[in-house]
């Protein structure tokens, strides 16, 4: 998929599922059962104090693409260095999210035509990101900044795109929306651990369709 239809993916759909520690035996259903909810954006993330983080996640994010089958993007998350991108973009990931802001990280990003997420939270850290070539901000962690933030943030900064990540769920969606924030990240409101480890998929997609809901109404109503 080109890069440009990444993006456009994700400023269209809004919504990033974060999986995170998901066990190998559950990631085919935690992935079929997002996609049932209506998500098409998800991410994985590398454990950094696992040593082996980057074998482990390179095989996650390859089960997830072959789970997907197409009918979802795949990308990597908690990416520190150009080691991880690589392996990530061998694994198939199409996009790089991060916590931070490495410039190293997003011009290996961009260089193997994937879509740059890096991680930020004041004006100047936000602005350098996107100086650097990020296509969006993560603006992380946002609910420690609160929605005010955002609002403050934009005036000045409106021509860079934020993805809301931090405190996100169908209550706080509309506050973040309207204050400027064009996407969003979330993983443990939907991916919630005691559904993945019972296997309660069904409760999953219930909580993904809430979420995919309650941006899809955001959206029409704008558009009215």
């Amino acid at each position: 998929m080109a890069v440009m239809n990444v993006l456009n993916e994700i400023l269209t759909k809004k919504l990033v599922v974060i999986a995170r520690a998901i066990p190998q035996d559950k990631i085919k259903d935690c992935v079929n059962a997002v996609i049932d909810g209506g998500v098409s954006l998800i991410e994985s993330t590398f454990c950094q104090s696992d040593k082996d983080c980057i074998e482990k996640n390179k095989l996650c994010i390859e089960t997830m693409v072959k789970a997907a089958n197409g009918r979802a993007i795949i990308g990597a998350g908690t990416v520190l260095n150009t080691e991880q991108v690589r392996a990530a973009y061998d694994a198939g990931a199409k996009y790089i999210i991060s916590p931070n802001t490495n410039e190293a990280v997003i011009k290996e990003t961009l260089k193997l035509g994937m879509i740059s997420i890096p991680g930020a939270m004041t004006p100047t850290e936000i602005e350098q990101a996107y100086s650097y070539g990020a296509h969006i901000v993560k603006l992380f962690p946002a609910d420690d900044m609160g929605v005010h933030y955002i609002k403050n943030l934009k005036a000045p900064l409106s021509h860079i795109p934020l993805m809301a990540t931090g405190g996100v769920n169908p209550g706080t969606i509309p506050e973040y929306y309207n204050a400027g924030a064009e996407a969003f990240g979330t993983g443990i409101t939907i991916l919630k651990p005691d559904c993945v480890a019972s296997g309660n998929f069904a409760e999953i997609t219930r909580l993904a369709r809430a979420h995919v809901d309650v941006i899809k109404k955001l959206i029409g109503d704008e558009n009215k």
